[in-house]
């Protein structure tokens, strides 16, 4: 029954709830199901990987959620924000090593005014790279403004999409909000991301399958999926670290389901593992993060400990070992191209 619902996975794109809990719970089929992202990933995406130029331009936050040690109540980090000419710097050099894709990521915080944060989008798109958000959650006239003056793609994770567990992780969010946000950004034209963690307290296989379904409702272009990884600074501090095997998993039947979407091989895939992340790639990921923050604030941005970061000089050795080719075009989401044709 299981090969028959992997089979069903792969030529349909659909699968139900129950069917989805199958998988998830039997862990006699996951070469299989690994298989088979894989061949839909080369199918759909190609053997190409997308690289990415991150910058994590800022780590203050307003919001507590429980797993992250960016939270408010964490009071033994060092915040920083960076100015507009340690950012451009940061994109210069992303840009001098070809990236043509920049990702702009911060804790969820006022510091910059939607003014100032206009005035950086539209000085890095002189750069003729695509730009992608990731901020949290604002106001539909924000993510107008940020869209106006050039922003081409939004990431926000929902980490969970049931409802209960939301609000149990997140103490300062609104579950209704978020999903009204993601939905705002799509009504404007964005390529739009979101993505869980695996392996948080009191999560469900039945609520995992909930996640990938979510996906495919909302018809995500990127779906970034993650383990839990505990950090020492959290309420969370003595929970186990989540499965590796089972994110994949779970990241693989999103492949399935979406066959044409962008998914990364996270960083905390390999935090938790050497080799995570092309464990990832080989299971149907397709994109790459680098972290190109300068040296003096990576460390600070600190989400969970020990996080690992690849190195841009070695990333496409590290692809040709496993036959994929390094891709450093915009790498538009083919789903959001064919919505958008």
């Amino acid at each position: 029954m299981m090969k028959e619902l992997i089979e069903k996975a792969k030529n349909t794109h659909s699968l139900d709830k129950n069917e989805i809990i199958s998988l998830l719970s039997c862990n006699d089929y996951d070469e299989e199901i690994f298989t088979a992202a894989d061949c839909i990933r080369e199918k759909y995406v190609g053997n190409e990987v997308y690289l990415r130029a991150l910058i994590e331009f800022s780590n203050a936050c307003l919001k507590d959620c429980k797993y992250c040690g960016l939270r408010c109540s964490n009071n033994n980090i060092k915040r920083y924000n960076l100015d507009e000419n340690e950012i451009l710097n940061c994109v210069e050099n992303a840009v001098e090593f070809g990236y043509k894709t920049i990702v702009l990521q911060s804790g969820e915080n006022n510091a910059y005014s939607v003014s100032k944060l206009c005035k950086l989008i539209q000085k890095i798109k002189e750069f003729d790279v695509a730009l992608t958000l990731s901020i949290g959650e604002k106001s539909i006239e924000e993510y107008k403004s940020y869209k106006a003056a050039g922003a081409d793609r939004f990431l926000l994770r929902i980490e969970t999409s049931d409802e209960n567990l939301y609000k149990q992780m997140h103490p300062k969010s609104d579950y209704k909000n978020r999903i009204n946000c993601l939905k705002n950004l799509k009504t404007l034209g964005y390529e739009i991301g979101t993505g869980c963690l695996v392996g948080l307290p009191n999560q469900s296989i039945e609520s995992l399958a909930d996640d990938i379904l979510f996906f495919k409702e909302i018809e995500s272009d990127m779906v970034g999926i993650g383990p839990f990884i505990s950090h020492p600074q959290t309420p969370l501090s003595c929970t186990p670290n989540g499965d590796l095997v089972l994110a994949v998993k779970v990241m693989a039947l999103t492949r399935l389901l979406l066959p044409n979407i962008n998914i990364p091989a996270t960083t905390a895939m390999e935090t938790l593992a050497k080799n995570g992340q092309l464990f990832a790639l080989q299971s149907g990921a397709n994109v790459v993060m680098i972290n190109f923050t300068t040296d003096d604030f990576k460390n600070d941005y600190n989400i969970y400990p020990n996080k690992s970061s690849a190195n841009p000089l070695s990333i496409a050795e590290n692809l040709e070992s496993i036959n994929r080719l390094v891709k450093m075009s915009r790498g538009n989401s083919l789903s959001w191209e064919k919505k958008n044709k």
